[in-house]
């Protein structure tokens, strides 16, 4: 059994707390300072930092009317033909800070006069230098390979700068009640994980989101992959009924992340579709007719604000595929083919 990864993992609320204690007044001040400076933002990041930016997406869009573009950093560092910016915030997300494409495009970006910050749990690290302004993520070493702590940590600190640009009182004092959440939210996952067991001989699956939590999906079915072996595969639920619904059969497993919010109508429907195809349904939600109605649902407390949802829905995904490697006998500290620190140029 793995003793880091769950540490971590249980680390989440507390880490939460620090960083909202820590560097709210700090973003607030950042905040000021390139308020009226950017009209759009552009986000550098790979693997766990990416899925952390598709949250941005939907965060910044819907809260701040503020268009964000995903950057691709081979155009900076194999093809040199970066894109040309203006009136950009150009950010980049990394937990080490240190790989190399995503430096280049903060660097490319500050040549070019753009206002630049990063997001890292390493502010002295080589993105942490090149940046104009630096979010650190407090979340201590991250000692396990598969990322738990930096992955919500990011989401926090993106939710944290999203209020911050908006002056949303109600939006920061519904953060600033999520840690007590998340332990609830941890402890009643690792009740459910006991019935995880049931899983250990599949080999794919597919993990569907929508809205705020298509981040959820991406983050699950890497978690999924990194600790398990299993190839799987996150679609929106809209995309998913462009084509690769057609590979469900009875028992193929659905993992689905499904709270109360604006996409909840939606996703309901989604699951009543997958019912009828006979689909292994696992699911993450805060609504009874979801969890009570699948193979084996994850319950998320009630209350929970579909915005900052992302952060809660994660974890019940995380202690699944962490328990799910357990079943399987694999290595879930250090997973075959991968290292903590990835170096992409």
């Amino acid at each position: 059994m793995s003793e880091i990864l769950i540490k971590e993992i249980n680390e989440q609320p507390h880490i939460i707390q620090n960083l909202i204690d820590s560097e709210y007044k700090v973003i607030k001040g950042i905040s000021d300072k390139i308020k009226g400076k950017f009209n759009y933002a552009l986000i550098a990041a790979r693997g766990t930092s990416d899925n952390a930016a598709r949250y941005a997406q939907y965060l910044f869009g819907t809260y701040n009317e503020i268009p964000i573009a995903l950057a691709t950093p081979s155009l900076y560092t194999v093809y040199n033909k970066p894109p040309k910016l203006s009136d950009a915030l150009v950010i980049g997300i990394s937990q080490s800070g240190q790989s190399p494409d995503i430096v280049a495009v903060i660097e490319n970006a500050k040549k070019q006069g753009q206002t630049t910050l990063c997001i890292t749990n390493q502010p002295d690290s080589p993105l942490g230098n090149a940046a104009d302004y630096v979010i650190p993520l407090h979340c201590g070493e991250e000692k396990a390979v598969a990322a738990t702590k930096t992955y919500t940590a990011s989401l926090t600190a993106l939710a944290m700068l999203s209020i911050a640009m908006s002056n949303d009182m109600e939006r920061e004092k519904a953060l600033a009640n999520l840690p007590p959440v998340l332990e609830e939210t941890i402890k009643a996952a690792m009740e459910t994980n006991v019935n995880t067991c049931r899983y250990r001989y599949i080999e794919h699956c597919v993990v569907i989101g929508r809205g705020y939590n298509y981040a959820t999906a991406f983050e699950i079915a890497l978690k999924i992959k990194e600790l398990t072996r299993v190839v799987s595969v996150p679609y929106s639920s809209a995309d998913f009924k462009h084509g690769p619904i057609a590979a469900v059969q009875p028992g193929f497993p659905v993992v689905m992340v499904a709270p109360s919010g604006e996409m909840y109508g939606q996703m309901k429907e989604f699951s009543k579709k997958m019912h009828e195809l006979e689909a292994e349904i696992i699911s993450i939600s805060d609504q009874k007719e979801i969890t009570e109605g699948s193979n084996l649902g994850f319950r998320i407390p009630a209350g929970v604000p579909e915005w900052v949802s992302p952060i809660a829905c994660v974890l019940p995904g995380q202690l699944f595929a962490r328990q799910l490697a357990f079943e399987k006998g694999l290595n879930i500290d250090k997973p075959v083919g991968l290292s903590k620190v990835t170096e992409t140029f």
